[in-house]
């Protein structure tokens, strides 16, 4: 450190002040007043709060370099005496996702769904639409191009419209990419995200025997979830419920951890969920699913048709979400394990050490460089975002069309393409007026297209964006909460800050 050294006396016996902190001393930080406390936050992704007083004496240079404020400061990472070897190496592995390619590789195999959902983000088509189900030509050059990704790890996920509707190409994926890989050797993963109101017990048999991950949609209790996701030819909610019963018996069965393994569902937050939090949290806890991602309602495809009946403000969904946090951690309390995933992929960033690589919420973001969306007629998109988007009329978020080639040059294009590009400069904080100086910074990240969607550019204007109003209030009620937490409550998000790997999906290799 640039201070001298710590006390010490003279030849008289008389004992030197202690040497204070000194602004070199510290390492850029960003500032923001919570819970009664001042928090620092710093480019590795640690925290310290400080006291005002505290705050006070270190404003005014007073900080002395030994006591307990400056120890917080130096265990956050925030203080100017470390090896910076370390902590270059340190940054380097909270990046670590920029030194792959796209991971995540979402086909959409059809636009046909048999469910009619108020808040469609995918606008759906008809199920006699027959004209948008993805060929099982393009499938294969869909395949061929995602593994001409430089990441060691895929996973292929199936959407829709309903991916079941159009079972034999999602069949013929997973046998072409399993196929594939006996050469290319990645680590392999598939998910298949679906109502699951046309799943059979073969199909289950396929899927569970090529460990396919299962997710799926509830919304809450069954008034609920049927009145938003309406299904013509029955109960969606019966019927998702009654398969996600026997999809999560089988896991058992099959001897694996229900922790880990169990259908993926999660809600999407509409204005008749806001004054039922804790039913929805009971709902999910009484199936089996101890997790739940409370996911606010997006402005994509029919949700800005049905904003006027299903939509909310932000402070109506924080205010939701605070109520229902505040029920899982009191489950806890009780004994159960139950996660939030929201709060938990936050928590991994703040109290772990390591960025969870959530494409929506990293800088740069995970368009064209972390995902790419296969549409069903071949043509490629940054993300699914960008290709629901296209489904209202606009295709600026096209990056390739795989019926022209799938050679390495033509990935290379792809993934360096002028509008990959955009996206990446557009959602890098450092870059951003707004972000570039937040305290949350080093745990947040942006979604162009949300931006381009709400405000007419992928840039956005952060300081009106509903995104940005959304994470800075998640953001600030959890180190609320963890500024005030006992010790039950700390070590509950420490928990939920080290998720464990699902290697029962990974395919051999």
């Amino acid at each position: 450190m640039a201070t001298a050294l710590s006390t010490r006396r003279t030849r008289l016996g008389q004992r030197q002040p202690q040497a204070t902190l000194a602004p070199e001393d510290l390492l850029p930080v960003r500032i923001r007043r919570v819970a009664g406390a001042y928090l620092l936050t710093g480019d590795l992704g640690g925290h310290a709060f400080l006291e005002p007083e505290e705050y006070q004496r270190w404003l005014q240079g007073q900080l002395l370099a030994e006591e307990p404020a400056a120890a917080k400061l130096r265990a956050a990472d925030l203080l100017a005496d470390g090896n910076t070897r370390q902590r270059a190496q340190k940054y380097l592995e909270r990046k670590g996702f920029l030194h792959f390619g796209p991971n995540l590789h979402i086909f959409v195999v059809t636009l046909r769904c048999n469910h009619s959902c108020q808040y469609c983000h995918a606008s759906r088509a008809r199920m006699d639409a027959f004209e948008t189900d993805m060929s099982i030509e393009t499938a294969e050059r869909s395949v061929d191009f995602a593994f001409e990704s430089t990441s060691p790890f895929l996973t292929i996920e199936f959407q829709g419209g309903e991916p079941l509707a159009n079972w034999p190409v999602v069949e013929h994926i997973v046998e072409y990419a399993l196929q594939k890989n006996q050469l290319a050797g990645k680590q392999l993963m598939f998910a298949l995200v679906t109502n699951l109101t046309l799943m059979d017990d073969d199909k289950l048999a396929y899927l569970i025997d090529r460990k396919v991950q299962i997710s799926t949609s509830l919304d809450g209790p069954e008034a609920i979830h049927d009145a938003v996701r309406v299904w013509r030819d029955g109960t969606s909610y019966a019927t998702t419920v009654g398969w996600i019963r026997k999809i999560n018996s089988r896991y058992r069965e099959m001897g694996l951890d229900p922790m880990l393994y169990r259908v993926e569902a999660l809600p999407t937050i509409t204005r008749l969920t806001l004054p039922h939090a804790k039913a929805l949290i009971d709902e999910y806890a009484a199936l089996g699913c101890h997790a739940v991602f409370l996911r606010h309602l997006d402005p994509f495809g029919f949700a800005g048709a049905t904003k006027a009946r299903l939509g909310y403000t932000i402070a109506d969904f924080l205010a939701f979400y605070q109520q229902a946090l505040d029920y899982i951690v009191d489950l806890n309390r009780q004994g159960s394990d139950f996660v939030e995933r929201t709060a938990a992929m936050l928590f991994t960033k703040i109290l772990g050490g390591r960025d969870p690589n959530f494409l929506d919420l990293r800088s740069p973001c995970g368009a064209g460089i972390g995902q790419i969306a296969y549409n069903y007629d071949g043509r490629m998109f940054t993300c699914d975002e960008g290709r629901m988007i296209d489904r209202s009329g606009d295709d600026c978020f096209v990056i390739g069309d795989v019926a022209q080639g799938s050679s390495l040059q033509d990935y290379r294009a792809v993934v360096s393409g002028p509008v990959v590009r955009a996206m990446t400069t557009a959602s890098t904080l450092q870059g951003q007026p707004g972000c570039a100086d937040c305290a949350y910074m080093p745990w947040c990240g942006i979604c162009p297209v949300h931006n381009y969607s709400e405000q007419g550019s992928i840039h956005g204007r952060m300081i009106e964006s509903t995104w940005c109003q959304k994470y800075m209030g998640i953001l600030d009620l959890l180190m609320t909460r963890l500024r005030t937490a006992d010790e039950f409550e700390k070590a509950l998000y420490h928990r939920w800050a080290s998720p464990r790997a699902l290697e029962h999906y990974v395919q051999e290799r």
